[in-house]
């Protein structure tokens, strides 16, 4: 890790008060960029905007609800002002309601595609004019292996995910001669709040497809996301990273 790779840079993240969020502000606050950090719940996004502080880094928590497009205008409006500018975004936040198909509510399957994908379109277009004006910017969306391999019980989630990676790729076309990139990465199994509540049978079977035998960790992902948004990867566009430990391939 160069610790000043990003300083001077401004990365906006999605659903930072928790999780990967988390893990992505920790380590793009590690690597001296300055952060917008949004989400729903105020007082989790402050706790984790002081934690990123103590790098020396600027910091603002912005609470915001991806499934209103005005709350997400607001945010970037917000965000822009305060900062003058916008390097980064990553679009991490998401939700899972997951069932069978066959049992499925409608209204599940809107709200995951519209929290889950609509809301990266709205905030990456939010954001996507200031970067176009200064020629530069960097977009890493978070997807899923499963938006790759499916996974029984999460259509909606899975369809979400998926259409990310088409996202990415026309976006990444769209904006390439800005010299702006866009990337997105598929984490497998992570070990968040969400997997901890699993029953150890359910978690040690989890493990068991994963042929590096375990649940990856919030910060295997933030290394990937910091490494898209890191001068080293400028010429990477369209690109979907895998970190799974192999459960796809």
């Amino acid at each position: 890790m160069n610790p000043g790779e990003l300083q001077g840079r401004v990365s906006f993240v999605t659903g930072a008060s928790r999780g990967i969020g988390r893990g992505i502000a920790l380590a793009l606050s590690a690597r001296g960029s300055d952060l917008v950090l949004g989400g729903r719940k105020r007082d989790d996004l402050e706790q984790v905007a002081a934690e990123c502080e103590t790098q020396g880094v600027r910091c603002r928590a912005i609470p915001m609800d991806l499934v209103d497009a005005s709350s997400i205008a607001a945010w970037a409006s917000e965000a822009l002002k305060a900062f003058g500018r916008v390097d980064h975004l990553v679009n991490n936040a998401g939700i899972t309601i997951d069932g069978l198909l066959l049992r499925m509510k409608r209204e599940d399957w809107d709200r995951v595609l519209t929290v889950n994908l609509t809301g990266a379109f709205e905030t990456t277009r939010a954001v996507l004019p200031a970067m176009v004006r200064a020629r530069y910017g960097r977009i890493v969306n978070i997807s899923s292996v499963v938006g790759l391999m499916g996974n029984p019980g999460q259509a909606n989630y899975c369809a979400a995910k998926a259409g990310l990676l088409g996202f990415t790729k026309s976006l990444a076309r769209e904006v390439a001669s800005r010299s702006i990139t866009v990337n997105a990465v598929a984490p497998g199994f992570i070990d968040t709040e969400m997997t901890q509540a699993l029953q150890e049978e359910a978690r040690d079977r989890m493990s068991g497809l994963i042929p590096l035998g375990r649940l990856g960790t919030p910060a295997d992902v933030a290394a990937g996301v910091a490494f898209l948004l890191s001068p080293g990867a400028a010429y990477i566009t369209g690109e979907v990273l895998n970190i799974s430990g192999g459960l796809y391939m």
